[in-house]
């Protein structure tokens, strides 16, 4: 069978995304690397039915990070043995498409978001244009891409000119569990944010917003550039009795501190494409576990929740607007209770199983094509 390359920046231990479609590539018969880098906090991998590899650098931020991974990377990739790589968004695509490109092997673009409109970009012109530049260099000369949602595929076929497949980031269906009810009297109703703590995720908001709020408390499960600093708001607010850091859990514990929660938070600020045409894949793992959840009302949340509602749709982050929403699912409880049916019947649509079927009919044709 051949062997496929999959490229990340991260260090592959929680990058469930990545775990599951190099898993399902494996499980296909697929010869599967997922190379990431090794950082200072990094655990030991995890052993999975695919190979991995860590690949270490001197700098671990800025233009000077990517340039250096995307060195390493190249030279690694040149002398490996492959038949096509995979470069997970634009940061590890250069070195993905020169070295197919000098071995004459196939270059596949996994875009999970839109990165020249991600906040860390989208207001920094200089970055920004560096990043189109990297785009445009390489995207448009690539014959398989493929994305997370119908409004990515649409925005990047009409910006590059190369057609994009939608395979969306859900999880695998899980055992029905209890589901829980919210509670009553003495026991705090549970918040969660699980995922990466970075600038427009509404995380602020919420822990301004946790102020107003009695008997609620909000869980972070992760870590990202936000740690420290939202960590400090919660002291100057007075409100970290409320608010508890998890930092990092593996995927496995974060399904268990799922169960326990009772209503999802997904929350973003409109700073920049990215966010506005997101999907991510918190907003499925809440529905999997029958969790609620507060989402923005952006085009794909809005889309599938007019077919299958099962969260409350925000226009604004307003501190009034979430606190006005979390209280209407403490006063209304058959308006939780018909949001947590249709989880129970949207859990048996998107899930990994479906997507996975569309995963390996992308690679099939790649590989019949050839």
């Amino acid at each position: 069978m051949p062997k496929i390359i999959l490229t990340v920046t991260n260090d592959l231990t929680y990058d469930q995304r990545m775990i599951r479609i190099a898993s399902s590539l494996a499980t296909a018969g697929y010869e599967v690397l997922l190379v990431g880098r090794r950082r200072a906090t990094s655990v030991a991998i995890k052993k999975q039915v695919f190979e991995q590899k860590r690949l270490s650098c001197w700098f671990n931020q800025g233009k000077l990070f990517y340039l250096e991974y995307n060195t390493r990377l190249f030279l690694f990739l040149l002398f490996s043995r492959f038949d096509a790589v995979c470069s997970i968004d634009l940061d590890t695509i250069l070195a993905g498409y020169y070295s197919s490109k000098i071995k004459r092997k196939i270059c596949i673009y996994d875009a999970h978001e839109y990165f020249t409109e991600v906040p860390e970009v989208v207001n920094r012109p200089k970055v920004k244009a560096a990043w189109e530049w990297v785009a445009q260099r390489t995207i448009p000369n690539l014959n398989y891409c493929y994305t997370v949602c119908d409004s990515l595929q649409e925005v990047f076929e009409q910006k590059y000119g190369t057609p994009f497949s939608v395979i969306r980031n859900v999880p695998f269906a899980q055992p029905k569990a209890a589901w829980t009810t919210l509670p009553e009297g003495q026991q705090p109703i549970i918040l969660l944010y699980q995922g990466a703590l970075n600038d427009g995720r509404g995380l602020e908001e919420m822990i301004t917003a946790m102020q107003q709020l009695e008997g609620v408390v909000f869980w972070l499960a992760g870590e990202g550039d936000l740690s420290e600093s939202l960590r400090d708001l919660a002291k100057e607010l007075n409100v970290t009795e409320k608010v508890k850091f998890w930092g990092f859990i593996a995927p496995q514990e974060l399904q268990k501190l799922t169960q326990q929660a009772h209503i999802g938070i997904n929350l973003l600020q409109n700073k920049g494409l990215n966010y506005y045409y997101s999907l991510a894949n918190k907003f499925f793992d809440y529905m999997q576990l029958g969790k609620p959840s507060l989402n923005m009302n952006f085009p794909e949340y809005a889309t599938i929740n007019g077919q299958y509602p099962v969260s409350v749709l925000l226009d604004d982050l307003e501190i009034d607007t979430i606190v006005n929403a979390i209280q209407r699912l403490r006063v209304e409880p058959d308006l939780y209770q018909n949001l947590q049916t249709t989880c129970k019947e949207a859990r048996a649509v998107f899930v990994w199983e479906k997507e996975e079927q569309k995963l390996l009919r992308f690679y099939q044709t790649i590989f019949s094509a050839k």
